[in-house]
């Protein structure tokens, strides 16, 4: 399936299976900012209920899910199902009802029961995941994107990019791509207030960051957009995780006030 078709039938089986306790279905992350790539992004969901979900829905949804991310580009769906009530007023860290990401898919298979009983809590990915949300989503079905969600409090917002950065000098190696475009992206929204997918955060950066990582960030942005893969300076992407970590600290309001 391509993306308007997955994300139609993810819809359908939604309503079907949810009823009227589904507020509404809303599409984020790259594939609602324009920066799609069939081969390197996911399907990023965001689904509003107005209760909890017992087990035996859960279960129903999961099946759902996971036979869909069959059909989906190489890095799947990635989906979350949170509460009205911890939307508006918005609630951080977040309670979640239930999540799936290709990560998960092996723990699922293996025992759903045991999937569905501990695949709950809290997560701080979801003040990034709601920010974009209601900046830049888009409702697929349901309720206005306004009337489910209000602005995240820059506080929760930068704690919740933090983390997905704070490893960043480890994790660059492993995965260069996501983890130099990510960078830019952080600083641009600690120094500028912005609100940026990876690419326009690589963009932002080749505009705002030292020349000596300029080719660093173009080779990142190059590989983000195209089939291929880059050679990398390993050195040169160290240093530029030292460097763009140190900077990130400046502008975290929760690190700085401590």
């Amino acid at each position: 399936m391509n993306l308007r078709e997955l994300t139609e039938a993810f819809v359908m089986e939604s309503r079907s299976i949810l009823g009227e306790n589904l507020a509404g279905v809303y599409l984020h992350g790259s594939a609602a900012m324009g920066c799609f790539n069939e081969k390197k992004s996911d399907i990023d969901l965001l689904v509003a209920v107005e209760e909890g979900l017992s087990d035996g829905v859960k279960l129903r949804y999961m099946d759902m899910v996971v036979r869909l991310n069959e059909e989906a580009p190489p890095k799947g769906i990635e989906m979350s199902i949170v509460r009205r009530a911890v939307c508006r007023p918005f609630v951080y860290p977040t309670p979640f009802e239930l999540h799936f990401s290709v990560t998960h898919l092996d723990w699922y298979r293996r025992d759903p029961l045991d999937y569905v009983d501990r695949m709950k809590g809290t997560d701080k990915d979801l003040a990034a995941h709601v920010t974009i949300t209601f900046q830049r989503g888009k409702s697929l079905y349901g309720k206005e994107i306004s009337e489910v969600f209000e602005p995240v409090k820059k506080e929760f917002y930068f704690d919740s990019i933090w983390n997905d950065v704070a490893d960043a000098e480890e994790a660059i190696l492993a995965n260069p791509t996501y983890v130099i475009l990510n960078l830019c992206r952080v600083l641009a929204y600690g120094r500028d207030g912005l609100v940026l997918s990876k690419r326009e955060g690589g963009e932002w950066g080749l505009s705002n960051l030292p020349a000596e990582y300029h080719g660093l960030v173009a080779s990142a942005l190059k590989e983000y957009s195209s089939d291929g893969a880059s050679g990398w300076d390993k050195a040169l992407a160290c240093g530029f995780a030292a460097y763009m970590l140190g900077r990130i600290r400046n502008y975290n309001p929760i690190l700085n006030a401590i």
